[in-house]
């Protein structure tokens, strides 16, 4: 046994208390033995010291499809849970996802929990909105959630979105509605509706209200279910007359920025440019010059002229990428928010957990597996595949 599987066989308490310098070298030892059998996912969110190991960087699904792509045998995605589970979806046969630490979770995808949206909707059902297989309603999961949540919209019609195609999913959806040839439901009153005039969108209430917003949906006609409410916290008319039901939900980075903030910015850099992720609060996005997903806002800042300054509303390590990358075409990159808005559960990845589980591969040893049920895989693939119908 060498030194460095010698080392694997160590609990990963041993690795934490060693410095992340430290772990550079055997990072790379450990990826040399491993070879073609090893592909490691790093997600923008994710530290220096951990994307710099990176095969691919990106999205959660970009990075999961470039994964399954590459056919490394194991995937080591250093991101958080949901990411993880969606790159086990997506794998092909064989594969493994590991996912480096267990507790690298996503509050967001949190705050929709499988029985919760269940209990929800079966008072959908019960209000006369929907039927149990989706014919009324059509559930829309961000990205940014569980498998089961996944799986839940894909087994009653409906789909999953990336923030940069949250609009056509929603147009998606209405388009189903139109060319749908069963008889309307019969609601409450005796009122009759078309199918599918309605969506279910989990769990980012902001990218919901954002998007809907931008497809010429009114404020007035987007509600908010309180999961911890009876009915949501919603008149049964106020349901009725909904045409997006949103769930409440919200990705605590992105909710932090404030329109203060906008109008501080703008006030201390006259002539900046602010663009915000979608996640952001609708107050926010109206103030902005732009919104975009990740690649989107990277894309805003790449195709800007030299010497545009930007204050970008999204997470601080992108943020601070950003800011070094695109330096050398004179231009500044600042966050919108002086006091940085850190993914915390995004941070728990470290140098140390990478290594362990390198060197634990090295090994022989398979340590923090992510794999998703068959019955949850199916449906949830389900969902995804009817996401690349959308463009």
């Amino acid at each position: 046994m060498n030194v460095a599987t010698a080392v694997a066989a160590c609990s990963l308490e041993n690795y934490l208390v060693l410095p992340d310098h430290t772990m550079d070298d055997r990072i790379r030892a450990a990826r040399d033995i491993l070879g073609r059998d090893l592909v490691i996912l790093g997600h923008h969110y994710q530290r220096d010291e951990v994307i710099r190991f990176a095969d691919f960087r990106g999205d959660s699904y970009k990075l999961s499809q470039q994964a399954a792509a590459a056919a490394g045998k194991y995937i080591v995605f250093c991101g958080v849970h949901f990411m993880a589970e969606s790159a086990d979806i997506l794998s092909q046969p064989g594969q493994v996802t590991i996912l480096p630490d267990l507790n690298a979770g996503c509050s967001m995808a949190d705050m929709a929990e499988i029985t919760q949206v269940e209990d929800c909707w079966e008072q959908l059902v019960g209000a006369g909105l929907t039927t149990e297989a989706g014919q009324g309603i059509t559930p829309i999961t961000y990205m940014n959630s569980t498998a089961a949540i996944k799986a839940f919209c894909g087994e009653r019609g409906g789909v999953v979105c990336t923030s940069s195609n949250a609009a056509g999913a929603f147009q998606w959806a209405f388009q189903k509605a139109r060319t749908r040839t069963e008889p309307a439901l019969s609601l409450s009153k005796g009122v009759s509706a078309p199918h599918n005039q309605k969506i279910l969108f989990l769990p980012d209430q902001h990218l919901g209200r954002n998007t809907g917003y931008k497809l010429g949906i009114p404020l007035s006609d987007m509600a908010v279910w309180d999961p911890y409410m009876i009915n949501g916290g919603l008149a049964p008319e106020r349901l009725k007359n909904a045409k997006v039901i949103l769930w409440k939900g919200h990705c605590s980075v992105h909710q932090r920025f404030l329109p203060e903030h906008v109008d501080n910015v703008r006030a201390k850099y006259p002539g900046i440019r602010v663009i915000v992720h979608p996640e952001c609060r609708w107050e926010v996005c109206q103030k902005a010059d732009g919104i975009g997903s990740t690649e989107g806002l990277l894309k805003l800042i790449r195709e800007a002229p030299p010497g545009t300054m930007f204050a970008v509303g999204t997470e601080i390590h992108l943020v601070n990428r950003m800011g070094k990358e695109f330096a050398t075409d004179a231009k500044r990159v600042i966050t919108l928010d002086d006091s940085g808005c850190l993914c915390t559960t995004m941070f728990r990845i470290s140098p140390q957990h990478l290594c362990w589980v390198l060197e634990n591969l090295v090994d022989g040893n398979v340590v923090n597996q992510i794999k998703v049920k068959d019955d949850v895989k199916h449906w949830a693939r389900v969902a995804l595949d009817r996401m690349l119908e959308i463009e």
